[in-house]
Parts: structure tokens; sequence; C-alpha cells
């Protein structure tokens, strides 16, 4: 958004696509009670849900709904913001919306020229106005749009959190305890003819360590935000009818993947999500890995190595039944060593022994043993996914994050970690000592948005729904 754009008026309509009991049309801007006086013939009072008529240009009814004004400052922007809560159907919200522009450019031709550039909202700008207008800070303007994209209840209620400024509060208590440690570095520096030991006296190397151990902490509970708004991708790979798509079934609980005794069967992917102690995991059922020559299960088995390349977790799955099989062994040993090589470094590999209910011979002790038909070991592999992923029973206090939280956190702990060694070297290092110090500041001030490029911020309210 051009810096131009920002105090335009805007509208949208706020509500889901689609029919509805009720729909809204969002405006705001500054100066809107002339307005509201052409769109419903009256006045309303700020902050009070009035049932009114919304007219067109005749004066004729649109619809019948609720509006609602807020006066700025007190609004979700800052600015003046109109709700027009009418019947949910489309051409209706679609008529409200024209009808705003209109009555708009007629009220800019007769003196009200700051409603002339009245056009729709892009995504997000409402709330990127709140935090321009320092109503909300980054976090929370992100987490609006993690609280709708919550695809489970651990994650709603975290991005519930950070919403309500959990997460904010945290980097507002590090980076006043960080000035507070500055402000006497820099004493040091501004006044070296003094014998008082400015540094020594306020035990720096206590508060540095405090906040150090702090960071740490705001990081762990960081990363657990992350995974409940990100999950891992799970991979299921294997030889053909080893029951990968079985697995598939019983770890979402529902017949999604088609099952059958014939071999090659899963001709593509099959992706679902689902969800254990709150955490998503994207499970990806894929073709059997094996040598064919019929095109189209060639293409799936191309499609399978590609999600084994991007996975977090690959879940290798063996057939006990088959562990006779010389041929078997020898081709599960080449998969092994192949999926090994296509997935990234550290990604981890569990591997499944399945249909352990019919199994006759001895269960290797490596991996989880398990019966995808009768759910036998399931749960098992569960905790293991959660293990891999590193999940830990925190749940309550975790605050939703993003990955940009994580990595401006750990160059926190960077600098603060540089700058302990600096503190602990001779007199001449605390300016240095001071840069650190400087920089850590810098980068917790990336978090709430206190230090953002605007390039930043347009990646970030892009991805938000329109009208929010």
């Amino acid at each position: 958004m051009r810096l131009s754009q920002q105090h335009d008026p805007i509208v949208a309509i706020a509500t889901a696509s689609g029919r509805g009991a009720i729909g809204i049309v969002r405006i705001s801007g500054l100066g809107l009670r002339p307005l509201i006086q052409v769109l419903c013939k009256r006045t309303l009072k700020p902050r009070e849900a009035t049932y009114t008529a919304f007219l067109d240009a005749a004066g004729q009814p649109i619809d019948q709904g609720v509006a609602i004004f807020f006066a700025a400052p007190h609004s979700f922007t800052g600015e003046d913001v109109l709700e027009l809560q009418a019947h949910g159907g489309p051409v209706v919200l679609q008529l409200l919306l024209a009808r705003c522009v209109q009555a708009a450019a007629e009220l800019a031709a007769t003196g009200h020229a700051y409603l002339a550039g009245l056009r729709p909202a892009l995504p997000g700008e409402f709330s990127q106005r709140a935090f321009l207008n320092d109503k909300i800070d980054l976090v929370q303007a992100e987490a609006i749009a993690d609280l709708i994209d919550a695809s489970t209840e651990a994650a709603v209620r975290s991005a519930g959190r950070s919403l309500q400024g959990a997460l904010s509060q945290e980097i507002h208590l590090l980076r006043d305890a960080l000035v507070h440690l500055r402000m006497q570095v820099e004493a040091t520096l501004d006044f070296p003819e003094e014998e008082i030991d400015f540094l020594r006296k306020a035990d720096a190397h206590g508060q540095l360590l405090k906040l150090e151990q702090h960071v740490a902490t705001v990081l762990t509970r960081s990363k657990q935000g992350a995974l409940l708004r990100e999950g891992i991708q799970v991979v299921i790979a294997g030889q053909p009818n080893a029951g990968k798509s079985s697995l598939l079934n019983a770890l979402a609980g529902a017949e999604l993947a088609i099952v059958t005794p014939v071999a090659g069967t899963t001709r593509d992917k099959v992706q679902q999500t689902i969800q254990i102690e709150g955490v998503p995991l994207h499970v990806i059922d894929t073709a059997g890995l094996r040598e064919s020559h019929d095109e189209v299960e060639q293409i799936g088995i191309a499609r399978a190595w590609d999600a084994i390349a991007c996975a977090d977790a690959v879940l290798f799955m063996h057939d006990l039944n088959r562990m006779d099989a010389t041929d078997y062994i020898a081709d599960d040993a080449i998969l092994a060593s192949l999926i090994a090589k296509k997935t990234a470094q550290n990604i981890p590999i569990i591997d499944v022994w399945n249909k352990i209910d019919a199994a006759t011979g001895v269960v290797p002790a490596n991996g989880i043993a398990l019966s995808a038909k009768t759910g036998q070991g399931v749960d098992l592999l569960r905790q293991r996914l959660l293990q891999v992923a590193g999940w830990q029973l925190v749940s309550e206090g975790v605050y939703m994050a993003r990955e940009r939280h994580i990595q401006a956190l750990l160059h926190v702990q960077a600098h603060l970690q540089q700058a302990q060694t600096h503190l602990s070297a001779q007199a001449q290092a605390l300016d240095v000592l001071a840069e650190e110090l400087r920089l850590a500041q810098n980068a917790l001030n990336e978090v709430t948005g206190e230090f953002s490029s605007d390039d930043l911020l347009g990646v970030i309210f892009s991805k938000f729904c329109i009208g929010k």
C-alpha cells in the first residue's frame, strides 16, 4: 500500500463470501457522519446499535438492518468506523457496497472532498490501519489472522492469548530490562573517569544472565506456538500394500483413502490434516515405491519422492507378513537408503512395522509395531509424532507465534550471548557491548513492529482476509 493511500476512506464486505443470515459492510475513514446521514437518513449515537433502513440513491430501502457507528479514536482502526449489518445475501451486500461508494462521491461533489477517495479495502487494510494508528501492535495484528485460520482448539486459545497481548507483554518486559542495562553501559562509556564501577555495582552480569534466561523461556513458548500454527508435514512411504493408506485412515479416524489388496491402488498423494493434542499434522499418503511400467503409477511415485524430499518426518512402512521374503527384504533395504538420501538432514525417519495382528515372526525392536487394521499401537505412534514435532505439555501458557518471531528472538539470543562475552572482557570492549545490546533491542522491536520495514508490513497484511 502506498503512503498516499493510508488516509483514503475504505469500504469492504467484512463477512465471508456466500449466503448467510447476516452480512456486514464496514467503512473506515475520517469524518463519516455526513455519509451516515445520506445512507440512513438519521444520525447515529456512537457505539449504539440502531435498527434502520439502508437507502439507495432514490431514497428507497436496499435493506433494513443494524447500523453501528464508532467515532474516532475509539474504534478498531482509530478512525471513524461504520458497520452496516444487513441480511447476508451476496447481491444485497454488493448493492450496499456500491451505494457507499456512490454516496461518498456525491458528498465529495458538494464539499466533502475527503470522501472522494472512498475505495474498496485491500486485504488486511483495516487491521493495518489499527496497527499504524497504535491500536494494536504487529503481533496482535497477526494474531487476528491466526485466529481466523486456526484449525484446532489449542490454536484458537493460543491465538487468543496473542491477540490479548500475552506475547507482546513478554517482549515489552524484555525490552524494558534491556533498555535499563543499556543505560548503565552508556553511563560507564560516558563517564570513564569516574572511580565507581557502574556495571559491577549494578550487577550487569546478573542482569544480562536474567535477560538470556527470559529470552530462552519466551523462545521455547514461541516455538510451541509456531508449531500450533504451522504443524508438521508427515509423509507415509513404503512398498505397495504395506498398509500406508490403512495407516492414514487409522490416524485420521475416517475412511479417507481407498484400501484394497491390489498393489498400486494409491496412484497419487492423499493428504489430510489431523490433530493430536491440538497440534496439526499434515499427513500425506503416497503411492507405493517400486519399479513400474504403468505411466500413471510412475507419476504417482515421482510425486511420492517429491513429498518425501519436503517432509518434516517420514513414516517408513514395513509389512511384517512379508519379512521372510528375500526380495521384499532387499527392496526394503534399498528404499530405506533412498529415503534417507532424499530427506533433508536431521529429518526423522520412523520405521513402522505394520500388521502386528497377523505377524508370526519376530517383530524388530527398532521403530513402532502396530496394526493399522485394528488400531493396536497407533496411539503409541501418535505420541512418537508429537515427540518428533517437539511438542511439550505447556499449552496453557502458549501464545501463537510465527517463524519471523522465532528468528527475531534467535537474533536477540545471539546478540545477548555476544554481549556476555564482551562484558567479561576488558574495558575497551564496552563500546562493542553497547552495540550488541542495541542490536538486541532492535531485534525485539521487530517482533512487535516498532522497528519494521514497509516491505515486511506489506507481506504480512497482504495475507489477511479482505474486510479484516
